[in-house]
């Protein structure tokens, strides 16, 4: 999830630094430590988003257990229809793109953390030794 997040905030926060320190040294020297803080936190980050689609998988409302994937049907469902012609006439071609991003994102961070989900207790166990 990080990893996918700090190509994103990067420049942003590139930008901010370069205001922040005109010197190209002390510039490189501030987004050096802000990656560091970053990456050194993005375990934390990560646990807690996984906490949150845990506590709402085992929801006892159907709903708020099932709404993300139901969410990402709907969308593979309008990138599919689209495909086969049966999009809505006034669906622009930037929504239609804004749609198959939604679903990479969706898919992406599902199957990232499913991989996550998997591994991090045989990392959580080489850690502890």
């Amino acid at each position: 999830m990080i990893s996918q997040i700090i190509p994103v905030l990067a420049p942003i926060l590139g930008r901010v630094v370069g205001n922040l320190f005109p010197d190209a040294e002390q510039k490189a020297k501030a987004e050096a430590e802000m990656m560091k803080a970053l990456l050194a936190h993005q375990a934390e980050i990560e646990g807690a988003a996984a906490k949150i689609i845990q506590t709402e998988a085992a929801s006892s409302h159907w709903l708020a257990a099932n709404w993300r994937p139901l969410t990402m049907l709907v969308f593979v469902a309008l990138v599919v229809a689209r495909w086969f012609g049966w999009a809505a006439p006034n669906l622009s071609e930037a929504e239609y793109l804004k749609l198959w991003s939604i679903v990479e994102f969706g898919l992406g961070g599902y199957v990232v953390g499913r991989s996550v989900e998997k591994i991090a207790p045989s990392i959580a166990g080489a850690l502890r030794k």
